[in-house]
């Protein structure tokens, strides 16, 4: 399915929480510039996804709290060839004040959102050293920059995978390999608009760019990173937010 442009060409990627939204869009975009890709999810419309993209992709059942379940992708994407991309896409999000989050709650997002990608981290170092090295981009969000109320463990999680991010770049920068952190603003996906809303769009329409995020956006964020073209960055945080971060729009103010 590899399309005109092969910008990818040669690489295998790991993308977990695959089977949908963001590593669903990620997946399609890679194989589509030359990329063979290992879809790992927990969730088994992971397996349409893959099958769709023909004999370049391959789903792997994946709870990426799981060492072994790490040890099976990496075994699945070194039989596409070397691997050399990675993205730490999967991730859970929980809504409640801090008295109303359980020790429970919050060490189901940690573990999820922050030992998950740890354990992806950790898993892919060797492989990408015999490659001769690689990319891992590590999904974080607007709120590993700053944070919201209700948030206390998906905020704290995100923040850790930025700093993670950090030590990683300057651990393997020698070995070839770049680590960089992704943080999307709203996305319009499960997680995004759990409740399906199809005005989501009117909850950003101050910001500077007034919708929420399309994943097929992050995909090529991700595409970028995954690519020789970002071949200088690393340890660095790449943000797509709509201008969510830069403040939003006053009505009482004009526009030009």
């Amino acid at each position: 399915m590899a399309g005109e442009s092969s910008r990818l060409a040669g690489k295998v990627a790991i993308i977990t929480g695959a089977a949908r939204g963001q590593g669903a869009a990620e997946a399609k975009l890679f194989v589509e510039h030359g990329a063979k890709v290992v879809l790992g999810d927990v969730l088994d419309e992971g397996r349409a996804v893959a099958d769709g993209l023909g004999d370049a992709a391959t789903f792997v059942p994946m709870d990426i709290r799981r060492e072994e379940d790490w040890a099976a992708a990496v075994e699945a994407a070194e039989a596409l060839g070397p691997l050399n991309v990675l993205i730490n896409n999967a991730a859970v999000v929980h809504f409640s004040s801090i008295v109303e989050t359980t020790l429970e709650d919050y060490k189901r997002v940690i573990d999820i959102n922050q030992v998950g990608t740890f354990l992806g981290i950790r898993s892919v170092i060797e492989p990408m050293k015999a490659a001769g090295g690689g990319s891992i981009i590590n999904v974080s969000s607007i709120d590993g920059l700053q944070a919201k109320n209700a948030l206390i463990a998906y905020a704290a999680s995100k923040w850790a995978i930025r700093g993670m991010t950090k030590v990683a770049a300057l651990e393997l920068g020698h070995h070839g390999i770049r680590v960089n952190s992704l943080h999307p603003g709203g996305i319009d996906t499960v997680m995004g608009n759990p409740a399906g809303l199809e005005n989501i769009d009117e909850f950003y329409k101050r910001h500077p760019i007034p919708r929420a995020g399309r994943p097929e956006e992050m995909a090529q964020l991700a595409l970028f990173l995954a690519s020789d073209e970002s071949s200088y960055s690393t340890g660095s945080e790449f943000v797509a937010d709509g201008g969510w971060m830069a403040g939003q729009f006053s009505k009482a103010l004009p526009t030009s």
